[in-house]
């Protein structure tokens, strides 16, 4: 189904609301705070690190399993869902097990919500949470130079804009191939849909100017820089026909060089594919460790 162009509201919620579609839902948020408390029982992972000053930027470091003099881990950082208006990091700590036990290390980090700030400030954050990482990972055993980013939902929106950020006009010190590659969980690729979702809309006070900024499927690809700059785009198929939609359109957008791997996953709704990215053996745990060139 492709979406109206005059927006029934009424549709979008069922569209939208993935809450609403998954009744089990929170079964799938008491999974994640279980399994995520236990990962934060590693004593060697560092939480609450600052990467700035302003509200929510603080992210957790989880750093790869490596013996002495072996060469640095490639890096996962894996940013959260919620609507950008929900969730924290801690719920998701679960993510990073087996990728460390894999060899990558991992960083998730937290992002302040809205309504407190707007999708474009979220989108900043998350650069400076990247110059960070690329700052500082080396000194706990990551290469800042093979850094893959991952998001869920409206997280797979940032990570899209991180791939597509011109990382040298955020700093002198910056690669303009910061991000090695992308992956896109269920993200959110065009704003404008859910700039007239009422359920959501309350929160994240879209403007027509923010959705043009803020949309990845509205900025130009990203380039390819020596095989650097690959997006993968995943979401379950059991999602919404909008979800699926604005799966395919960052393809559409950005095209298949860019956007090699675009599929939605059998079996799998908005919250059980985040479970599946951690599943060793799932193919969206293969993808991303492809992405890794683990």
């Amino acid at each position: 189904m492709s979406t109206p162009t005059a927006y029934d509201a009424d549709w979008l919620e069922r569209e939208y609301n993935n809450r609403a579609r998954v009744p089990e839902h929170a079964a799938h948020f008491e999974r994640w705070a279980s399994e995520s408390a236990q990962a934060r029982k590693d004593g060697r992972a560092l939480l609450d690190v600052s990467y700035g000053l302003d509200a929510g930027e603080t992210l957790d470091l989880f750093p790869a399993v490596r013996s002495p003099g072996t060469p640095l881990a490639p890096v996962l950082v894996f940013i959260h869902g919620g609507w950008w208006r929900s969730l924290d990091k801690a719920d998701h700590s679960f993510i990073a097990p087996p990728f460390v036990q894999a060899g990558a290390c991992v960083v998730v980090p937290n992002y302040a919500l809205c309504p407190a700030v707007t999708i474009p400030e979220i989108t900043l954050q998350m650069v400076k949470a990247l110059a960070w990482v690329h700052r500082h990972i080396a000194a706990h055993g990551g290469d800042p130079a093979r850094i893959t980013v991952a998001g869920h939902s409206a997280g797979g929106h940032l990570a899209a804009m991180m791939l597509a950020c011109e990382w040298t006009r955020v700093g002198d010190d910056l690669p303009a191939s910061l991000v090695m590659n992308a992956m896109s969980i269920s993200g959110l690729h065009d704003l404008e849909p859910v700039m007239h979702t009422p359920s959501v809309q309350v929160s994240l006070r879209l403007t027509p100017a923010q959705v043009k900024k803020a949309s990845p499927a509205r900025l130009p690809a990203p380039p390819l820089r020596d095989g650097r700059g690959r997006l993968y785009a995943l979401a379950g198929a059991e999602e919404s026909d909008e979800f699926l939609r604005q799966n395919r359109l960052i393809r559409q957008a950005w095209g298949p060089e860019v956007v090699p791997v675009c599929e939605a996953l059998p079996g799998l709704n908005h919250f059980s594919i985040v479970e599946a990215l951690a599943q060793p053996g799932h193919r969206l745990h293969l993808l991303a460790r492809e992405l890794l060139e683990l």
